[in-house]
Order: C-alpha cells, then sequence, then structure tokens
C-alpha cells in the first residue's frame, strides 16, 4: 500500500532555539520515512495558513505539536485548522493527532482543552492502555514517550473512546471511529532534542519541574513501537474507508 501522507506542522515557535533543530513536520517525515518508505510525505504548513483545498487530496494526515494553545482563536490559521479536521472527519480520512494535534482534534470535534492544574508535562511519560488493538501490535500494555504540554484534553468529543492515559494525563489517547487515532505525547522528538529542550527551558519554568524531567529521561521512549502502531494504524484506517 503506496499512501501520500500530509504531515500538518503547527509548530509556530521561531525562537532562536527553534532553528537549530528540524521543525516538527520533518521531525515526522523522518521518523515514519524508515518504517514506510514507499510512501510519498509532504509537510503542509499549516501555522503559516497553508492547508490542503481538499480532505481527500492525501491519503492520509499527521498534525505536529507546537507551542500554541487550540483554543487561541486570535490565530487564523487555528480557527482553520480545527474546520479542516472537521473536514477530515466527515470525509473519513486517516488521521493521526501527536500533542497539539491530539488537542486539536479534541477540540475541533466538540471536546475541550484546559490548562493542566498539575502543571507541565515534561521529559518522559507513560501510557497505560485500556484497550488492545489490531494495529497495535506487538502489543505493550505501558508505552513511555516524551511529552511537552501544559494543557490537555479534558473531556473528549461525542463518540471518542479514551484508548489509554495515566494518572496526570487521564486521556492521554482516543480513537474515533476507524480513521482518527490521537496521542497526548511525542514518538517523533527525539532524547537529544529534549534534553536541549530542557536546558532552554531551565529559567522559564520551575526548577522542580525542570529536576523531575531530567530524571525522567532515564525512563527509554518506546519510539521504534510507537511508529510501528502509527503506520499500521494508517493503513487499517485506510482500508476501512477505501
Amino acid at each position: 500500500m503506496n499512501l501520500r501522507m500530509a504531515v500538518l506542522l503547527t509548530n509556530d515557535d521561531t525562537s532562536a532555539f527553534a532553528s537549530h533543530f528540524p521543525n516538527d513536520g520533518q521531525k515526522v517525515v523522518e521518523f515514519l520515512k524508515p518504517l514506510r518508505p514507499e510512501w510519498s510525505y509532504e509537510v503542509v504548513s499549516v501555522k503559516d495558513g497553508v492547508l490542503p483545498a481538499r480532505s481527500r487530496d492525501f491519503d492520509g494526515y499527521v498534525i505536529t505539536g507546537s507551542p500554541a494553545s487550540v483554543n487561541d482563536d486570535s490565530l487564523p490559521w487555528v480557527r482553520q485548522l480545527l474546520d479542516f479536521i472537521r473536514a477530515v472527519h466527515a470525509a473519513r480520512q486517516p488521521l493521526v493527532g501527536l500533542c497539539f494535534g491530539h488537542q486539536a482534534v479534541a477540540r475541533a470535534l466538540g471536546g475541550l482543552v484546559a490548562r493542566n492544574a498539575a502543571g507541565w508535562g515534561l521529559g518522559t511519560a507513560p501510557t497505560h492502555w485500556h484497550v488492545q488493538r489490531l494495529w497495535m501490535t506487538p502489543h505493550q500494555a505501558t508505552t513511555t514517550l516524551m511529552a511537552a504540554h501544559n494543557e490537555q484534553v479534558t473531556r473528549m468529543p461525542e463518540g471518542a473512546e479514551c484508548l489509554g492515559g495515566s494518572d496526570f494525563c487521564p486521556i492521554g489517547s482516543m480513537q474515533i471511529g476507524q480513521h482518527i487515532w490521537t496521542t497526548q505525547f511525542h514518538p517523533e522528538m527525539p532524547l537529544a532534542f529534549m534534553q536541549a529542550l530542557l536546558d532552554y527551558l531551565a529559567n522559564k519554568i520551575d526548577a522542580n519541574t525542570i529536576a523531575s524531567a531530567q530524571v525522567s529521561l532515564a525512563n527509554t521512549a518506546d519510539v521504534p513501537l510507537f511508529g510501528h502502531w502509527m503506520v499500521q494504524f494508517l493503513e487499517h484506517a485506510r482500508n476501512t474507508h477505501p
């Protein structure tokens, strides 16, 4: 199955720090391409107001993370993305949402996103899976991925199912129908990037949060496994809604 994938770039960070690394769209492509080299990938700069003309222009979509808030209605591109998510959902097109993408799907389809009273999720974080899907192979009861968020989904859209989470982030992953899957976390984020991010945030976030995040990096992220789940989900979704 040769799929044409669009990675919807929503990270609008233009800081000097961000310029030292590939953008989040490139990170996703670099993450997925070794797993499905026969697929084609295009990064679409949603944060600059660019979106596919039609939801069926691509075989599937991945929405990246972003420091922006899905609740920020002052950003035109956020409103445009929410409209596009609704169109993708109506067309039953395959979509995977990562962090900001997870939250954008929730808000677009009627859920709620809010600041986490417990503060920042930074470093590595677990997702304890409540259910197993056929595309989640090989199965693993708990996965660890990078985390970088201070907002999270507090109410899922109608018809969504929570696949997993944790005490800190109860709605860590959602599935809607057979075509949308989301995670609050970052399978595309390398360890070196997280280490650099924590250094960058050291004077911007409280010391205890940074220290806890540094300690958490001893937990290895389940990047290859989660990548397999992602491409298998996209293939499953494409087969379900050809």
